[in-house]
This record gives structure tokens, C-alpha cells and sequence, in this order.
């Protein structure tokens, strides 16, 4: 490497390196002595293959009542050393040795903002320098440099991962394989704490969401690992850690690593050896989890079939298989599993999942922890005789307040987990979530059979679209519809018959239209200016009493249609409840959109085209906002806030009905 340094008569220093690879690159200025430049200098040149600096910088020191002290660092192609002054007899203070695991925080605005410095610090296996200049470029310059240092060392290899390699070269060598083992305790089984991680991770690499750096809470997961041996209930542990490997990606190797050497047996330790079957439990709740990297995937199915061609505990040849079989069909979870999954893993048992559907009927579907909200809907049209239904099914999270379509890919374990989690947060709340298997596209209304469930499936979302307005209808039609519905639930009117209250008859949202129409402010109040009152007594103590009025008009338009609607239901006297349902539906027909699965669109009520479904040539979402479909020369545009799956799910399914 050649340097070019230039002394002016101020004896200011400047290096550019004119190397092939990094040509231009620049050193921060130094301003050195005339003693101190041949010491200095000769080092410069001495530097064959990496790079050098020197700078005057100031290092936060720990103790004493300066927070900072101005010290001489010099980068070199192996060490970032710091010393008393730039003179030839300087003492050497410290050495940080730069290695591919060290890592350099960059100057960031916050730290120049509380101290007027900008910092950078530099973090190494047994040292931390944080190093401060007043000069941003200086201090960007300098970590580029440490930077560049790092990234030209050779990757940091653990002990373990070199056995692993080991272990991966002689594999069909049983003999050699087992001399690994008996000769490296690094491997097997240990009740000693672990001082450092089993794979490499960079010092000081901070991890944030509330953790440290990675390398300490790779030590903190064997600590918690070996808590499980004596814990009572180890369910809230292992939740804990599955949480730490969802939050932090990087310990997911490091967590199989540790699962596997706690749960490694030798042919000298396979009769006596305690099989720790705690570990055992934790690694399946894993595999069912997270999937390893490619090559710890390949040691933990090593690790599998020795275990099982070693152990002579049935219990673990059972855990070992389950884990095998569930790693082929494990994919990324987007929750930790819940208290019931695990407890369910624990045992080797799949759960049960409780799915309720229009009417008050459920059915309990047994599901392992990679069972799809498809596969639940394909279970349940076998079990309730839909599976030749020429219209689809879907699951739905619902609540009293709300309900989402979940899509056919989602992992229904990760939904009952954020139910848990839902519940553990408000247990009080009285909008506790269910899964619902309900029709998700209506593709043939006309042919299904009144005495199938299908039809009161029909029946139902019939009726909670009505209830939620989502069916334009007139008033006098949806009197009508309440009566109708009153008629299928009770039979014939009966004064001391338990009717629902009105918001489950009838939308509430042309009530509260009702009682708007009133005027909110009684004859003879005077109408002042907006915003002239705002904020004053009287403005406050004027709202509350509007309010007051607006709640006692809709308690009042409330009654008179729960007595319009009473009065409809008496004149439907006889008829049955089969009666009830085709005469609500035929009433719902008049829409000409019934039948459709509503998203949130830019759709209007009123129907102003019709488009033959053959018609259609092609459909797609063409971005994130706007569903696209191409029919002739013609192209429709849907746009709304979110396009998903679900919008092109309808479409996908309309050549079942041709």
C-alpha cells in the first residue's frame, strides 16, 4: 500500500491512500509535532495490508469526575489503540483487537443534541470504546475506517460450529462420530451455566424491544433453560422463551443448538443418563414454531435419528419422531403458541378447536399446530355435508362488535393465540372473540335445498346483514323483516313471551335516523352562532342537555318501532318456521345485490350496471389500493384502502358455477 502524506508548514497531516481497492479513501487530518511525525510516520508505512489512522479523540472513561478524556488513537490493520500523547516515548493504554464479531455504532443526532459531541463507539469481546469528536465528518470518517477493518477479517467460527462441520464430514462413520462426542463435553449434556454463546454473534449488538445484546440473552436462554429442569409449571417459561426467539430471529439457531446438546446422549451415558425430557418438551413446542437455519436444520435431524437409533426411553424415540415429522410441516408462527397448544405439544396430542356456525351450533375439530383455517373449512363442510356445495366457505374471527374473514392460509393456532391474548388483556369484556364457519361466496342462491343447513346458513347472514344495514331496504320492509324474524324465533305472538331487544331485530341505524329528524333543541331556544358558546359553562351544560333529549328521543322512536313491528308479528300468526325463513328471504331478494360478498369498497347501493359473469376476460389486483377486472374492451376499477386476498377469492371461485 502506498501513502501519500502531506506536512505543511503548520505540521498538518493529511493521508490519502492510493491503493488499487480503495483508491481516494481518506484518513482524518492529525495535527502532529515535528518529534512525533517520524515515530508516526514509520508505522504508516509499515501498514502492508489493511489500513491506518491517528487522531486526537475523546473517550468516555468510567470513575473520576471527568466523563470524557482526550487520549492519541491510532487504527492499525488488527487493533484500535489508544495512548497518552502523539510524542515517541507515549505509553500504550489500551488495545481494543478488531475481529469480525465487533461492531461500530454510528454518530446519530440524539447523542450530539445532549452533549455536543458526536459520538461513535466501537465494541469489542472485553472492551467498549465510546469515542467523541466535535467534528461529525471526523467522526463518520473514523467509523467508516473501523468499519472497513472489521469487514476485512475472516469470519469468527465457534468451537461448536466447527464440531458441527465435523460432525457433518463423517456422519456415515458412526465410530468417529461418537469420539466426537466422547471428547468434546461441549456437546452433550451439562448442568454448569454457559458463559458464552454456542454460535457467533456480534459484541454489543444491542437488540432493543426492551433486551440487551444478542450474545447476553443467548446466555440468559441456557439460564432459562436449565430452570425448566425444577420448575412446576413450565409452561409460563417456555412461553417466555419462544417469545425472546419470535422477538429476536438471530437466537432461533442458537435456541436448537442449546435444545440439542441438553437432550445429546453418548453410547457410555445411554443407560444412566437422565433424558431430561423438560428439554424435549421445549424443543417439539419449537419445532412446531420456528424452522431452523439450513445447516443447524441438518445437525438437529442428525441429532433426531441418532437419539433414536441410541435412546431406550420410548419417551423420547416418540419425541424424536413427533419433532421429525412436525420440522416437514412447520412454517413461520406469527404468535408464541398458547397455554392449550402447548400443553397439547407437551403430551404429543393435537387440541381442540371450538368453531361456531349461523344458528347456535359449534363443532369441536381437532388441529395440530400447522393446520390452516383451509383445511378447518374443509373439515367442517365434511362434517356438516357441505363439501358439494357449489357456493364457498370461510372462517371469520367475530366478535358482538365486529367480524374479519381469516384467509386460507392463516394458521389457526396463531388466531386462537391472539384470542388468548385478547382475553388475558380485558377477561371482563363481554366482546370475546370465536372463530365462525359461515358462507363466504354466494355463487348459486337459487338451488339449495330448504331442509338443508345450508339454507338456514343463508337465513342467518341474511339477517345480520340486515341488522348491520348492510341490506338497503325501505322501513316498512324491514318492520316487516323483524316480524318475520320474531315469528322463526318464538312461533306465534304471545304477550308473555321474552322477545330480543331491538338492536338484534332491527338497525339501529335508521332509529338513530328517526330520532335525528326531531329537532334536538325544544321550541323557543335560541340558536347562537357556532363556536361563540364553545367552551364556556353554558356551551357545556347546553350539549349535556341535547344529549339528554337525543337519548330520550331514541328511547322513545325506539318503542314505537318495537310496536310496529309487535303489531306485524301478530298478523303472521300460523305460520311455521320454515314459512318464516322463505318469506324473509323472498323479501330480501328484492335487492338486486343480494347474494354478494360485501368488502369495503367504492360501491354504491343501487345497482346502475349489471356485468354477465362470462363476460369477465381477466381480474387482479394491480396495487395495493385498487382490484382491477377486465371485461371486453372495458376495465372496472375497485379502489379502497386495502386490497386483499379476498377480494380476487370471489372471482376465483365464479367458473364453479358455470
Amino acid at each position: 500500500m502506498k501513502c501519500l502524506l502531506i506536512i505543511g508548514s503548520d505540521t498538518h497531516l493529511c493521508i490519502d491512500k492510493l491503493s488499487e481497492d480503495l483508491e481516494g479513501d481518506f484518513i482524518p487530518s492529525v495535527t502532529l509535532t515535528q518529534p512525533s511525525i517520524k515515530r508516526w510516520f514509520g508505522t504508516l508505512l509499515s501498514a502492508e495490508c489493511g489500513w491506518a489512522g491517528l487522531c486526537w479523540l475523546l473517550r468516555e472513561v468510567q470513575g473520576g469526575w471527568l466523563r470524557q478524556r482526550r487520549f492519541w488513537f491510532v487504527l492499525t490493520t488488527d487493533s484500535l489503540d489508544y495512548y497518552s500523547g502523539p510524542d515517541r516515548d507515549a505509553r500504550r493504554l489500551g488495545t481494543l483487537v478488531l475481529t469480525s464479531l465487533c461492531s461500530v455504532l454510528w454518530p446519530d443526532k440524539h447523542t450530539y443534541k445532549q452533549t455536543g459531541y458526536w459520538s461513535l463507539t466501537v465494541y469489542g469481546r472485553k472492551h467498549c470504546y465510546r469515542l467523541f469528536t466535535k467534528h461529525y465528518n471526523e467522526a463518520v470518517h473514523w467509523a467508516c475506517a473501523v468499519q472497513k477493518v472489521i469487514d476485512s477479517k475472516a469470519s469468527v467460527e465457534t468451537p461448536t460450529q466447527l464440531l458441527i462441520r465435523d460432525i457433518e464430514e463423517n456422519k456415515f462413520n458412526p465410530e468417529v462420530v461418537e469420539h466426537i462426542y466422547e471428547h468434546n463435553p461441549i456437546l452433550r449434556y451439562t448442568q454448569s451455566p454457559l458463559y458464552a454463546p454456542l454460535l457467533p454473534f456480534p459484541y454489543g449488538n444491542m437488540a432493543g424491544k426492551g433486551y440487551t445484546s444478542i450474545r447476553e440473552e443467548a446466555v440468559r436462554l441456557f439460564n432459562c433453560l436449565q430452570q425448566l429442569e425444577s420448575a412446576r409449571e413450565p409452561i409460563p417459561l417456555i412461553q417466555g422463551i419462544l417469545q425472546t426467539c419470535l422477538d429476536l430471529r438471530p437466537l432461533r439457531d442458537e435456541l436448537y443448538c442449546q435444545l440439542i446438546k441438553q437432550t445429546s446422549v453418548t453410547n457410555s451415558h445411554v443407560q444412566t443418563q437422565n433424558p431430561q425430557l423438560r428439554y424435549w418438551q421445549l424443543l417439539t413446542c419449537m419445532s412446531c414454531t420456528f424452522l431452523p437455519s439450513c445447516s443447524i436444520l441438518k445437525y438437529l435431524r442428525f441429532h433426531l435419528k441418532r437419539v433414536q437409533s441410541l435412546s431406550v426411553d420410548p419417551e423420547v424415540e416418540s419425541y424424536a419422531s413427533f419433532i421429525a415429522q412436525a420440522l416437514e410441516k412447520t412454517r413461520g408462527r406469527e404468535c408464541v403458541p398458547s397455554w392449550e397448544e402447548i400443553q397439547g405439544l407437551m403430551g404429543r396430542q393435537e387440541i381442540l378447536c371450538t368453531v361456531h356456525y349461523p344458528g347456535p351450533g359449534c363443532c369441536q375439530i381437532p388441529i395440530a399446530s400447522h393446520t390452516t383455517a383451509n383445511e378447518v373449512v374443509r373439515k367442517m363442510a365434511e362434517r356438516l355435508g357441505l363439501q358439494d356445495s357449489r357456493n364457498t366457505f370461510a372462517l371469520f374471527e367475530q366478535n358482538a362488535c365486529w367480524e374479519k374473514a381469516i384467509g386460507g392460509s392463516t394458521i389457526i393456532a396463531d388466531v386462537i393465540t391472539r384470542f388468548e391474548n385478547l382475553s388475558a388483556k380485558d377477561p371482563d369484556s363481554d366482546c370475546q372473540c370465536r372463530l365462525c364457519f359461515k358462507l363466504y361466496c354466494l355463487l348459486d342462491t337459487e338451488n339449495i335445498s330448504t331442509d338443508s343447513i345450508e339454507y338456514l346458513f343463508l337465513y342467518e347472514q341474511c339477517h345480520e346483514m340486515v341488522v348491520r344495514g348492510q341490506l338497503p331496504a325501505c322501513e316498512d320492509d324491514l318492520l316487516s323483516l323483524a316480524a318475520l324474524r320474531l315469528q322463526c324465533l318464538l312461533g306465534d305472538f304471545s304477550a308473555l313471551s321474552p322477545y330480543p331487544p331491538l338492536e338484534q331485530l332491527f338497525p339501529a341505524e335508521v332509529v338513530e335516523a328517526r330520532a335525528l329528524l326531531a329537532p334536538v333543541d325544544p321550541p323557543g331556544c335560541p340558536s347562537f352562532p357556532g363556536g361563540l358558546l364553545a367552551g364556556t359553562l353554558w356551551g357545556h351544560k347546553r350539549r349535556q342537555e341535547q344529549d339528554q333529549r337525543l337519548r330520550a328521543r331514541l328511547r322513545e322512536e325506539g318503542a314505537v318501532v318495537m310496536s310496529a313491528i309487535l303489531e306485524r308479528w301478530k298478523a303472521l300468526a300460523g305460520y311455521s318456521r320454515r314459512d318464516s325463513m322463505a318469506a324473509y328471504l323472498t323479501i330480501a331478494r328484492q335487492w338486486s345485490g343480494f347474494g354478494c360478498t360485501e368488502s369495503k369498497l367504492c360501491l354504491s347501493f343501487s345497482s346502475l350496471e349489471s356485468l354477465p359473469i362470462g363476460q369477465i376476460c381477466s381480474y387482479g389486483v394491480s396495487d395495493s389500493n385498487t382490484f382491477r377486472i377486465t371485461a371486453g374492451d372495458r376495465d372496472l376499477l375497485f379502489e379502497t384502502s386495502k386490497v386483499s386476498r379476498r377480494h380476487s377469492r370471489y372471482i376465483i371461485n365464479i367458473p364453479n358455477c358455470n
